[in-house]
């Protein structure tokens, strides 16, 4: 009896711990000793190589980091964002999930060209900002403050040049 009790709760146990891998490894959860985001410098110039705007930001890479995004700032200070990694271009579409400010979303292709800038006003009083879809090609997507872009003359065809750096 005492065996079988044991052999149980090892073996819920394993189940258990097997199911937390997968989970992290699938980035619904995110690693629990890793840091959150890390940082990265985000320079972009236009054709000419005219440098139009730099930009200090965090870095999201896993699914999970990716779904979570700014929702969880309250603001996003000038020069400041983040940038959402992928594997490889495709096809995406960004949503303004409880979001509490507004900001640009900037699309960018394998070859660190702008492919799409949409402005995405923050969500209304009664919207949670799901319903809010913004879709683009990219390997990369830049997020900064609503009009940042504008203010900086950057446009659709400037390049990007990325430094990662450890926090």
């Amino acid at each position: 009896m005492a065996d079988t009790r044991a052999t149980v709760a090892i073996g819920s146990l394993a189940a258990l711990l097997l199911v937390g891998a997968i989970a992290v490894q699938a980035g619904f959860v995110p690693t629990p000793w890793a840091d959150q985001y890390g940082e990265a410098t985000v320079t972009i110039s236009d054709e000419s190589g005219e440098r139009l705007a730099v930009v200090q930001a965090e870095v999201a890479d896993t699914r999970h980091e990716r779904y979570t995004g700014l929702s969880e700032h309250d603001s996003l200070a000038a020069g400041r964002g983040m940038l959402f990694v992928y594997e490889n271009e495709q096809d995406l579409t960004y949503v303004m999930r409880n979001m509490s400010f507004g900001i640009d979303i900037v699309y960018v292709g394998a070859d660190n060209r702008i492919t799409e800038i949409h402005e995405a006003p923050k969500p209304g009083p009664n919207e949670d900002g799901e319903s809010m879809e913004y879709p683009g090609r990219g390997q990369y997507v830049l997020e900064v403050p609503k009009g940042y872009m504008a203010a900086n003359n950057v446009t659709e065809g400037d390049r990007i040049e990325i430094e990662y750096r450890d926090e």
